[in-house]
């Protein structure tokens, strides 16, 4: 497809979907579902603990479960989308995510709700990379930065809302059945969305039949097993104790080396692979997953840590403790919207003044612990993480435009779920660091101080996502001056 200046539509370009934005809708609200049980099942664990008897190896496989499953599928799931269809992908992905909500809500045993949930990631993982890859398809130019800002809206509050819908939930279904709440509420949500997705999601003009040789088994396997290797000891960081989880990490650099030289070794015979690794040759496309690794390390551990600290620390009910962290989603939900309207004007120096922000907040945040220790420190948390939510805003969205702008159509769905997939990794390593940090301060210094040092360390990954936008503000700058801001 032929494009303007700064990604825009040329002349000889085909009119867009006229039912885009209605499409998008139903993007986006798939989009929330999937995200939002990667936070709301936190605040359910105590329900969860009451409710089936589940011991703490069990809690932390109903979180870690889901986590491993939807980051396995991102790229096979997007390759796949590519090759047959994003509409049919998405669409099972959506049926499978409805079904397996509702078993996880009916579950009788902690061993069934852990089952359950791996299904529901697996599905997740279905879905996620054919958002990113529909709006590349529909959208062009100012357009697609509008929707992936709105993208990025509903990433910022599914995330950031999570712990208030799922204390709202159990507070009304009570302590006990409570949290069946938090998977049932899918079902109408899925329902209706399976519903406007087949009348309203376009097909994807260059899928066709395919066979499984064609998706590259050996590298889907390659790829999957290296990944489950390099974030099983990061999940179950503080499960697995003594230093030994870690040598999975040499494995996982063996798997990941030999995925490498197999895509290689495909693409050279013609094939079509998983991941097109020339895509990492992009500047503004390897620029941006790095950075949004190291984003997704601070920023997902922020929750992690705030609702440790304000249900164990300070005894805030779950509802308490998710209107606590509301701020943050409040203003990443509104300058994700503002965000996306400006990365086509500014760039990446939009996305490293948010970062910036968002260091500021979160520096912000844990000096008000400390001047105002005890139960007032969930209202002095407000303003300071309303600002970090802000710069988080500014940081998501307009990041993901930038990384995919050079993208071509067809790959959309194999590079989206790269991205996406370096957000799991990222957080993974960062509720690891991070919580690493936070436990091991607790039991001498006490929660404040822990809650200190956590934030201390979410700021530095988010410092070093700061880092690399300079440096690629400061290499465009000397590449190519007079370009587009999408480039």
């Amino acid at each position: 497809m032929a494009r303007g200046p700064g990604g825009g539509r040329g002349r000889d370009d085909p009119e867009p979907d006229p039912h885009r934005w209605q499409a998008l809708a139903v993007c986006l609200m798939a989009g929330f579902m999937t995200l939002l049980d990667v936070s709301i099942v936190n605040v359910a664990l105590p329900s969860i603990r009451e409710g089936l008897g589940a011991r703490e190896a069990q809690l932390q496989w109903v979180l870690s479960g889901y986590a491993l499953a939807f980051g396995l599928l991102l790229i096979p799931a997007g390759r796949m989308g590519d090759a047959r269809g994003r509409r049919a992908v998405f669409m099972t992905g959506l049926a499978l995510f409805t079904l397996a909500s509702a078993a996880c809500g009916a579950a009788q045993s902690s061993t069934w709700l852990v089952v359950a949930r791996v299904a529901q990631g697996l599905a997740g993982g279905l879905v996620s990379p054919q958002i990113s890859a529909l709006i590349q398809q529909m959208f062009s130019g100012a357009e697609r930065g509008r929707a992936f800002g709105m993208f990025g809206t509903v990433v910022g509050i599914s995330t950031a809302v999570g712990p208030v819908l799922g204390g709202l939930l159990i507070q009304v279904g009570g302590a006990q059945e409570g949290w069946r709440w938090v998977f049932y509420v899918n079902l109408p949500l899925g329902v209706v969305c399976l519903y406007l997705a087949r009348r309203l999601l376009p097909d994807t003009p260059s899928a066709g039949r395919v066979t499984l040789r064609k998706l590259d088994p050996v590298g889907v396997l390659l790829l999957g097993f290296g990944v489950l290797a390099l974030l099983l000891p990061f999940v179950q960081a503080q499960q697995w104790r003594g230093s030994l989880k870690w040598l999975l990490l040499l494995l996982a650099a063996v798997l990941l080396g030999a995925f490498v030289a197999w895509e290689h070794r495909w693409g050279a015979r013609g094939r079509d692979p998983v991941l097109h690794l020339s895509l990492f040759r992009v500047r503004s496309y390897s620029a941006g997953c790095l950075l949004i690794l190291l984003y997704f390390a601070g920023f997902t551990s922020i929750f992690f840590i705030s609702t440790l600290y304000l249900q164990s620390g300070l005894h805030y009910s779950a509802l308490l403790a998710g209107l606590s962290v509301t701020p943050f989603a409040l203003g990443s939900g509104f300058a994700a919207a503002v965000g996306g309207r400006l990365v086509a004007r500014f760039g990446r120096p939009l996305v490293a003044a948010g970062l910036t922000m968002v260091a500021v907040g979160l520096g912000g945040t844990a000096l008000a612990v400390h001047l105002v220790p005890g139960k007032g420190a969930g209202w002095a948390m407000a303003l300071p993480l309303l600002f970090a939510g802000l710069g988080s805003g500014l940081v998501i969205a307009p990041n993901q435009t930038l990384t995919l702008s050079r993208v071509p159509v067809a790959s959309a769905g194999s590079a989206g779920g790269t991205l996406q997939t370096g957000q799991r990794v990222g957080s993974a390593i960062g509720i690891a660091a991070v919580g690493s940090v936070f436990f091991a301060q607790v039991a001498g210094a006490g929660w404040a101080v822990a809650y200190d040092h956590g934030l201390i360390v979410s700021i530095a990954f988010v410092v070093a996502a700061l880092l690399v936008a300079l440096v690629d503000v400061r290499v465009r700058h000397h590449t190519d001056p007079a370009g587009s801001p999408l480039g």
